[in-house]
C-alpha cells in the first residue's frame, strides 16, 4: 500500500491527460476519480488522527453518576462495526475501467487511421510533380469529373467557366 501511495503522489495529475492525449469523457472521468480519491484519503486521514479508545476511568473520576458511564462502556463493548458489501462499488469500478479501455482503444483506432491518411497525403505531396510539368491530359486522367463537366458546358454552348471572372478577373484586352 505504501508503494502505491508513493507512486500516486509522484504523478502530476494536472499534466496526465495532456501527456496521454486524453480528451472528453476519459479526461473528465480521470479528474472525477482523482477528486473522489483525494476526498476519501482526506476522510481516512481525519478519522485515523482521532483517538479510537475511550478512557472510562477518567470519566468515572469526574462524573458522579457512574451508571451512565457503565451504560456507555457496555454500549462501546457491544458495538460491532457495520460491514458493507463493496462488490457493487468494485463492479462499478470494473465497468468504468472497461469503458475507459474501450474509449482508449477507439481513440487509438481513430488516431491510427488519421496517421495513415496523413502519411499517405505526405507521400503524395513528396512524390508529386510540379504543377508546371503537368499536362491537361494528366490532370483530366486524375480527375474524370473535369472532362464530364467540360462536355456538359460545351454541349450547352457555354465556353466560359462559371465564377472564373469573379474569382480571377477579366483578362481580355478591350
Amino acid at each position: 500500500m505504501a508503494v502505491g501511495r508513493s507512486a500516486a503522489l509522484k504523478i502530476d495529475w494536472t499534466k496526465l491527460p495532456q501527456q496521454l492525449g486524453l480528451r472528453g469523457n476519459t479526461a473528465a472521468a480521470l479528474q472525477a476519480f482523482k477528486k473522489r480519491n483525494d476526498d476519501a484519503r482526506r476522510r481516512v486521514q481525519v478519522l485515523s488522527d482521532q483517538p479510537s479508545s475511550v478512557d472510562f476511568t477518567q470519566y468515572r473520576s469526574t462524573l458522579k453518576n457512574t451508571a451512565v458511564i457503565d451504560e456507555m462502556e457496555r454500549v462501546m463493548r457491544d458495538f460491532k462495526p457495520k460491514t458493507y458489501d463493496v462488490n457493487r462499488q468494485l463492479k462499478a469500478i470494473d465497468a468504468f475501467e472497461a469503458q475507459a479501455v474501450k474509449s482508449a482503444e477507439e481513440t487509438k483506432g481513430v488516431v491510427d487511421r488519421e496517421l495513415r491518411d496523413l502519411d499517405k497525403t505526405l507521400k503524395n505531396i513528396e512524390e508529386a510533380r510540379p504543377f508546371e510539368d503537368l499536362t491537361v491530359d494528366e490532370v483530366a486522367a486524375a480527375r474524370e469529373d473535369i472532362d464530364k463537366r467540360t462536355e456538359q458546358l460545351v454541349s450547352k454552348g457555354r465556353w466560359a467557366v462559371p465564377g472564373y471572372k469573379e474569382r480571377f478577373g477579366d483578362l481580355s484586352v478591350l
